[in-house]
């Protein structure tokens, strides 16, 4: 598919990461006034509640635009969500006759304030990046075990903390927890020392299932909202003390960041790929009728506390072994009920090179590697002051669909009495 090309000038250009052709949801406030829903394109919002108190836009069904999230909305399925984008690619085309009415709702994302686009009902963080896991295990069990014996048989998730769901730009407080030096004869208790951050896609669930209602692959990519970028913060060594036998618990908790704007499934469609190669067939269940997975395109950038920023990874979402409609349908093979507003993490993201690497944990393998910032600092963990930040877009002809970015900066821990 090629460019769409809009009136709203900003949404024309190569660089945007919001052309028309993307148009994807959040939540946004200005000048004190309340949250509300929004939808970028170009360097603009375009006010929901506004267009929808103008009658320039109406759903099928009882749910409203002047909410901060959009979660009713979702709750009101595919067929509505087609209706929708279909309606605000006819409202923002070039030449669209309601241009005059609903230029006055358009609000410059300069003067916006981002925050979360919807109400998080369950977080998911699963492991299904096949090179990320074999990086971490070899670091740990060595090559020839890295991978535990059900890891080409099954989607391996945990269930995270829908509370410490945060928003891009939101700051994260270094955490505290338990840990263990490997020649002491107790543990102690501090602030994390190997805090390292996980490039991930977040799917966000659109729609709702019964409790031991199973559902297929097929059934789980249409359930599928959008997509956002997801940062799953992570304490190594606090979690490298907990894990056993239950796996990730504190060193998990304490925050994962999203970025501000859903990317609808819709918007991703021309940029569908298959998963991999299977090294074993998959059960029947979680067998995709098609390609799952997307060409996006993903980065890294660290930026030590008033400095530069610098790259330090870039990857693909195609990378990924499982995609996020296989474990949905994994998560509810169980009779395990799916909520609208449910967040799966995709697992960290990383490729066969080093510089593809979605983690500091295997950037520095396990701290023995420090990176060189391009301002002569070295990392092999993440500092007090450091921002990440994540970026990612799906390249088409001419123009891209963006995710904008997803910002966290590590501040200081919080003294514990």
């Amino acid at each position: 598919m090629t460019r769409m090309t809009s009136w709203v000038v900003s949404a024309n250009t190569a660089d945007t990461h919001f052309p028309l052709n993307n148009l994807p949801y959040g939540v946004f406030s200005t000048n004190g006034t309340d949250p509300r829903c929004g939808v970028a394109i170009g360097d603009m919002i375009l006010d929901m509640a506004a267009v929808e108190a103008a009658g320039l836009v109406t759903l099928d069904e009882d749910a409203a635009f002047d909410l901060p999230f959009w979660n009713d909305v979702m709750e009101l399925g595919p067929e509505v969500w087609s209706k929708l984008r279909a309606r605000l690619i006819e409202l923002l085309s070039e030449g669209a006759a309601e241009q005059d009415a609903v230029a006055p709702h358009l609000v410059p994302q300069a003067d916006a304030e981002m925050h979360m686009p919807m109400l998080v009902s369950e977080y998911t963080d699963f492991y299904a990046g096949k090179h990320h896991a074999m990086n971490v295990g070899t670091m740990f069990r060595g090559p020839e075990h890295a991978l535990p014996p059900n890891w080409l048989h099954i989607p391996i998730g945990y269930n995270g903390r829908a509370s410490s769901v945060v928003v891009s730009g939101t700051d994260i407080a270094r955490p505290n927890g338990q840990t263990k030096a490997p020649d002491a004869d107790a543990p102690s208790f501090g602030p994390c020392k190997r805090l390292d951050i996980e490039l991930e896609m977040g799917a966000i669930v659109g729609t709702t299932t019964e409790l031991g209602q199973p559902i297929t692959v097929a059934e789980a990519d249409q359930m599928i909202f959008g997509y956002v970028l997801l940062n799953d913060w992570s304490a190594r060594d606090i979690q490298a003390w907990e894990y056993q036998p239950l796996g990730p618990f504190q060193a998990k908790a304490f925050a994962t960041s999203i970025s501000p704007w859903i990317v609808t499934r819709a918007a991703l469609e021309p940029f569908r790929t298959s998963t991999p190669e299977r090294e074993k067939d998959l059960l029947p269940y979680l067998q995709e009728p098609g390609p799952m997975l997307y060409d996006i395109d993903l980065e890294i950038t660290m930026a030590p506390a008033g400095k530069a920023a610098t790259t330090i990874a870039r990857t693909n979402y195609s990378q990924m072994y499982y995609s996020a409609a296989q474990q949905l349908a994994h998560h509810a093979s169980s009779g395990c009920p799916m909520t609208a507003g449910d967040l799966l993490g995709s697992g960290t993201i990383s490729g066969p090179e080093k510089a593809e690497r979605g983690s500091l944990l295997e950037l520095s393998w396990g701290g023995k590697e420090p990176l060189t910032l391009d301002t002569g600092e070295t990392r092999t963990f993440i500092e007090d002051g450091d921002t990440l930040t994540l970026t990612g877009a799906a390249r088409g002809d001419g123009y891209q669909i963006g995710f904008g970015t997803c910002v966290g900066t590590i501040t200081p821990a919080v003294t514990f009495p």
